[in-house]
């Protein structure tokens, strides 16, 4: 297939490209060029900053894919850019699980409809983020109801070179003794692995499912089991005090997504104990190295 990936040289889109690559795809990336990749000539190149109209609609202009990746797509005024200047036969957009409420267990996609609400043209930074991610999703919903598209609503996706250092936070800090502020210790929430999340997208580009669909592992995890597991893997028993370094998790309420659309679509997720003890081992070897 031919393939355009808007984004794709930082986190979970780098193992996403490498996979489209091996897999035999005609692979096109459209970034700002400043972020460093190891594709080499295996791909196709297009410059443009997606946030900038007239860098996203001079670059787009009258092109043709079978399948555009969409990652960078923030808000509406980029998604609208993005199809009134080119034509695909799929479009898939990686949105956020922070459309929804995130405040009980079992959310499903029809707890946010982009069909309903007023549609409103924003840039990136005129709303907050929540409300930015609904309205690029209102605008695949309300504007282009007959295209093949799907939206991709993740929670926080965890990996090694994860660039917001969110879960390796927990870890650093534990292991150099710097106290914690963490006002949910206890709540239990729904995460995602970046290489599922990498070989979901990939997954979606010759799949039949259409509309938003919910991507993350299965179960919860809780602040409380984290930092256990770090000091049962140390012997650092982690500082927690309201006067220490604000945790990056904090505010997360109860909740978790309910993925039986990928499920039925024929992807399944694995549980997060399954495989973010792993990662939390690897971020404690690093820091461990470090000190």
């Amino acid at each position: 297939m031919n393939i355009l990936v808007i984004g794709g040289t930082r986190f979970f889109g780098i193992p996403m490209v490498h996979r489209l690559i091996e897999r035999g795809d005609d692979v096109t990336i459209a970034t700002r060029g400043l972020a460093a990749d190891d594709f080499g000539d295996r791909v196709k190149r297009i410059r443009l900053d997606i946030s900038d109209e007239q860098s996203a609609r001079g670059a787009l202009n009258g092109r043709q894919y079978d399948v555009v990746i969409d990652k960078m797509g923030y808000c509406s005024n980029e998604i609208k850019w993005i199809l009134e200047s080119l034509r695909c036969d799929r479009f898939i957009h990686m949105s956020t699980a922070g459309v929804y409420q995130m405040d009980h267990f079992g959310i499903t996609e029809d707890e946010f409809d982009g069909r309903q609400g007023e549609l409103v043209w924003c840039d990136r930074r005129e709303l907050p983020y929540d409300d930015v991610k609904r309205n690029a999703e209102r605008v695949l919903c309300q504007l282009y109801p007959d295209l093949n598209w799907v939206s991709v609503r993740s929670p926080f996706v965890l990996g090694k070179n994860d660039y917001t250092r969110r879960l390796l936070f927990y870890v650093e800090r534990t292991l150099t003794g710097r106290p914690i502020a963490v006002d949910n210790l206890d709540n239990r929430f729904s995460v995602c692995a970046c290489n599922e999340l990498s070989d979901f997208l990939v997954f979606l580009t010759d799949s039949t499912v259409r509309g938003p669909v919910n991507a993350c592992a299965e179960g919860v995890i809780s602040l409380r089991e984290i930092l256990n597991y770090i000091e049962d893997r140390t012997g650092r028993c982690p500082r927690l005090s309201l006067e220490g370094d604000v945790a990056p998790y904090n505010g997360t309420r109860d909740n978790s997504l309910n993925t039986n659309r990928a499920k039925i679509a024929g992807f399944a997720f694995d549980d997060v104990h399954t495989w973010i003890y792993r990662l939390l081992d690897y971020y404690i070897d690093e820091v461990s190295r470090k000190l």
